[in-house]
């Protein structure tokens, strides 16, 4: 009895020695998170009338940017920034921005699964959206996103094609001046590209 005893309180101090172990380990910290663009509508803008109907086909995003990491570019090296992320993934934060320009457009944008005829079809390949160091990494970054549409007729012959690119540098090194500087580089593409796209199909 008193063996099994010792033994059980050997045991209770080993198990009191591995739980203060376990509450000395480092925590991570939460990461901030972040949005770029204007917050998505509560309703979808009423179609004006006489609006060209042109429909947004499915197109590629940068792959290393795509998802909820901020990306960063010092000459070859890819890295994302510690501890801060998008609210979603960019790549819908991205498409969240063009359907917004385009309900301010005369051009009604019609998105995959929506029902509506229309007499264009727009693909947005995203090629950069990404902060680069290209001064260094104690320099503000220039955040550059650069974007390639491609417009045809319903029956898939081509109408025109662009390159659309935007270069902001950021006010300091930090998120905060970094998030900015994507938000005013993506307005600035989709601007270039809504006021390409209205010039074209109108």
């Amino acid at each position: 009895m008193i063996r099994r005893a010792l033994s059980l309180a050997a045991l209770a101090a080993c198990a009191l020695a591995l739980s203060g172990c376990i509450s000395l380990l480092p925590k991570s910290k939460p990461a901030q998170l972040y949005r770029f663009g204007p917050p998505p509508a509560a309703n979808a803008a009423p179609a004006r009338p006489g609006a060209v109907a042109v429909f947004r086909t499915n197109g590629q995003f940068q792959e290393e940017a795509s998802d909820d990491r901020i990306l960063t570019m010092t000459g070859g090296r890819a890295a994302y920034i510690a501890q801060s992320r998008w609210v979603a993934p960019a790549d819908t934060l991205f498409n969240e921005a063009v359907a917004n320009a385009f309900d301010a457009s005369p051009i009604r944008l019609i998105a995959r699964g929506q029902q509506g005829r229309f007499a264009y079809a727009l693909r947005l390949d995203v090629r950069s959206f990404e902060a680069r160091y290209d001064s260094g990494s104690d320099a503000p970054p220039t955040v550059v996103v650069h974007l390639h549409a491609a417009l045809t007729k319903s029956d898939q012959s081509s109408v025109g094609e662009q390159d659309f690119e935007a270069r902001v540098p950021a006010s300091e090194n930090r998120v905060g001046a970094i998030v900015t500087a994507f938000d005013k580089a993506s307005a600035e593409a989709i601007g270039k590209m809504v006021a390409w796209t209205e010039a074209t199909a109108t």
